[in-house]
């Protein structure tokens, strides 16, 4: 293993071999690379923490920034279409599971 801040670099054998060091690894804030031939093919981390908003949250918010500032922002039209399309395919809030 080659680490330099907070990063590990390991193959996918020494990932096989132990895989509750690698995650205890990840548990304690490291991020795990793990490369077949030299080259990264995955990355493991902890998820990013902080607040999260629902999409609603985000409009509401976008709003009220273009009330204050007497201006809407112009979405590209391909990135409109793509929020869009999420959208539309999951109507129902997504509940993920709970990982013991």
């Amino acid at each position: 293993m080659i680490k330099d801040r907070m990063t590990v670099h390991i193959t996918e054998a020494e990932l096989a071999r132990d895989i509750p060091a690698v995650l205890a690894r990840v548990a304690e804030g490291d991020e795990v690379i793990v490369e077949q031939d030299h080259r990264p093919v995955a990355i493991i981390k902890t998820p990013p923490s902080g607040p999260r908003r629902m999409l609603s949250e985000c409009i509401a918010l976008a709003k009220a920034h273009e009330q204050k500032l007497g201006s809407a922002p112009i979405l590209d039209p391909d990135f409109a279409k793509d929020v869009q399309s999420a959208v539309d395919s999951r109507r129902e809030p997504f509940h993920p599971p709970e990982w013991d």
